[in-house]
């Protein structure tokens, strides 16, 4: 509700309750003539009048009844209101609506959401796993996990973790049993990209000598980076992966990272929300979570590992 309305209300309520516009401006901090203008513009916005006026009391008219005992549900409500939205900024509660890349639902959200549920049991979380591209406004999110870098001013981006692609291969495809210690090895084969990482992943830099080899472009192209990771275990070719996603299927020899001194520019993980002035308690306590679990896999090699 609008807050002169509300503030309208109350100055009505009180002249109602003390009966007199002077010991209702005291009572309001405020000028006497500022309670008179207050009540005129009400009776001139219904087109009624409030009060029946004598020297000594006011008194309601059959509209300022009606119009009294309406004001007292309305400012009843929106006391209520405000109650509920300064608890739901100061305590993480409500629904909590969270969009992902499907490649996060593989576990590496599991962390963050076992410690919300665990440490804010009013809090209710719908997880929406997509790699298609959406409209976070539109579709009411809460807050959205997205790969950087990001261009929308109308968004907050706030970062949560800097990860790598690496080259990776089945441990039954050609390419691991043959040394793969330079890039040149891999335009024989077929790469496997996605969509979105083929911008970040065309240049391997040596992490010594600094020198840039470039890849050849993926043969097979797919929007879906789980997608990607099965098809590399299923030897279709070698695959850009996700460090952080595929370090437990190295960790258990089923993939092979390939040119280990050669690297990939890291990509950037951000935890995106709309544009608002404020952000609810829920909201601010699901980036905390996330932040602190991505710093800790990024930190620790042997997290996250199946």
């Amino acid at each position: 509700m609008n807050n002169k309305i509300i503030r309208a209300l109350k100055v009505f309520a009180k002249t109602v309750e003390m009966g007199n516009m002077s010991q209702a401006a005291a009572q309001l901090d405020m000028t006497a003539s500022a309670v008179s203008q207050q009540i005129t513009k009400l009776e001139q916005d219904i087109g009624l009048s409030l009060f029946n006026r004598n020297t000594r009391k006011l008194t309601l008219t059959e509209a300022g009844e009606i119009y009294y005992q309406s004001s007292l549900k309305l400012l009843a409500t929106a006391e209520e209101a405000q109650q509920a939205l300064e608890y739901l900024q100061s305590t993480p509660s409500g629904q909590l609506k969270i969009a992902a890349p499907i490649g996060f639902g593989g576990g590496l959200l599991s962390q963050p959401l076992k410690h919300l549920t665990e440490q804010f049991p009013e809090i209710a979380i719908q997880l929406t796993l997509t790699d298609e591209p959406f409209d976070i406004i539109a579709s009411g999110v809460d807050l959205a996990i997205c790969i950087g870098p990001l261009h929308d001013s109308s968004l907050i981006a706030r970062h949560l973790a800097d990860w790598q692609l690496i080259p990776c291969v089945s441990d039954e495809h050609p390419l691991a049993k043959v040394a793969t210690e330079e890039p040149c090895v891999l335009k024989e084969f077929a790469h496997i990209g996605h969509v979105n990482t083929t911008r970040i992943a065309n240049n391997l830099k040596h992490q010594e000598s600094g020198a840039i080899h470039s890849l050849c472009p993926p043969r097979l192209l797919v929007n879906n980076m789980q997608a990607v990771i099965q098809l590399t275990l299923d030897g279709i070719g070698y695959g850009m992966l996700p460090e952080p996603e595929v370090r437990h299927l190295i960790a258990n020899g089923k993939l092979k990272r390939l040119c280990p001194q050669w690297h990939l520019p890291h990509y950037s993980v951000y935890a995106v929300t709309p544009h608002r002035d404020t952000v609810a308690a829920k909201t601010r306590a699901a980036i905390d979570s996330l932040r602190n679990w991505f710093e800790q896999v990024s930190n620790n090699p042997e997290l996250f590992v199946g």
